[in-house]
């Protein structure tokens, strides 16, 4: 079990990745009431599975709501989906699914954790946090993965302090692979490049590691590359990885780089074929708006509109900001709009792309004190971004 295990992505993950901040707004958007019975309100995602076994599964939670193997092998199910979709909307049917128990002192060490996974996944760090370190504070069993989710949540704040301490115990706990690779992440972010290089090109050369293993680690390896400025080793990161395992954020890690390398029609080449997300849509209308792209104007018309929908509910702008940042910049080339999108969403949410985004937003405004600003910021999180640096 310990050799599977990986890193929670939040905006991928959200996570995410985010993960298709949007939908998960719309869905909380003004109650419709349809007309007749034939009306469609709403066409979703096709879905992996059997819909005839999702059916047995709700019938079954509505019969036995608190049987807790049945309540969480749904949870995971619909999880799953929403890490696959990018649409949030799973991750609600998952936290229905777990709704039943509402006592955290009585809650099982597992429905616990899964509250943790779908908080992160939901952008709702603090939350996940409080909920980690219930569980961890529980005596029983070494818990390595809700160490290392931890540890992820704190790195996704901008905590790298407490982020370390996390890494620190999930060594303790029994998982010495994702020990070293947590702790090479937090290396990375802060510049110390070459050992996290080191660290990581070890683990990857050990050819017994699960493929999906392989692949994360690459995917890690490839971001640390890019942060460094090392495009030609980041692309070839990228590229081992997603031989290895295709998965989607990866997949949207490369498009951005694609993009960020003025490499639009690549970008739109490696997102062929994706679920239209709300991620993956925004790397096509941004992509296909640089590439000048005939699909273009109704991958922009359709981001719009979900803007549109998602900015109904009130916090959107504040939790789901940095989507709508990178839209109002490099489609609509709104600097101001998208500086203050992206201020609100640093407030929540500071990973690497989070300050870059907010970086090319306060040159953009050409504002001396935004700039500042954005400077200040990542000095006090201790990130170190060569791409960044070029912007500031």
């Amino acid at each position: 079990m310990m050799q599977t295990m990986r890193f929670t992505r939040p905006l991928l993950n959200r996570v995410i990745a985010a993960l298709a901040c949007a939908a998960a707004m719309a869905a909380q958007a003004a109650p419709i009431t349809p007309t007749r019975d034939d009306e469609v309100i709403e066409t979703l995602p096709a879905v992996t599975g059997s819909r005839a076994e999702a059916r047995r599964v709700r019938q079954q939670l509505a019969q036995t709501p608190r049987d807790a193997t049945l309540a969480l092998a749904a949870a995971k199910r619909y999880l799953d989906q929403a890490h696959e979709l990018g649409d949030p909307r799973f991750a609600g049917m998952a936290m229905s699914a777990i709704a039943p128990w509402r006592d955290d002192a009585t809650m099982p060490d597992d429905v616990l954790l899964m509250r943790a996974n779908l908080q992160q996944y939901l952008h709702e760090f603090d939350a996940a946090a409080a909920s980690l370190q219930r569980l961890l504070a529980r005596p029983g069993v070494p818990r390595p993965q809700a160490w290392l989710t931890l540890a992820t949540v704190r790195r996704v704040q901008g905590r790298y302090a407490d982020s370390d301490t996390a890494c620190r115990q999930v060594a303790s706990a029994g998982s010495a692979l994702h020990a070293d690779a947590c702790q090479a992440e937090n290396l990375a972010l802060r510049g110390d490049v070459d050992r996290a290089r080191t660290t990581f090109t070890a683990l990857l050369a050990d050819a017994r590691q699960p493929t999906a293993t392989r692949a994360w680690l690459g995917t890690s390896l490839a971001e640390l590359e890019q942060r460094a400025g090392r495009a030609a080793a980041a692309e070839a990161a990228f590229q081992a990885a997603l031989k290895l395992e295709p998965d989607p954020y990866t997949t949207l890690a490369y498009a951005d780089f694609l993009i960020d390398q003025k490499r639009p029609a690549q970008a739109l080449t490696v997102l062929k074929g994706q679920a239209r997300s709300d991620a993956v849509l925004l790397r096509l209308a941004i992509a296909g708006t640089q590439a000048r792209v005939a699909s273009a104007a109704a991958d922009v018309a359709e981001m719009r509109e979900r803007i549109a929908l998602a900015n109904e509910r009130p916090d959107a702008k504040v939790f789901h900001g940095r989507e709508q940042a990178m839209f109002a910049l490099a489609v609509d080339g709104d600097a101001a709009s998208a500086l203050e999108l992206a201020r609100g969403n640093v407030a929540h949410q500071r990973e690497p792309l989070d300050l870059f985004v907010l970086a090319q937003a306060a040159r953009a405004s050409g504002r001396p004190a935004a700039i500042d600003a954005a400077k200040r910021l990542a000095g006090e999180i201790g990130l170190v971004d060569q791409r960044i640096k070029a912007i500031l």
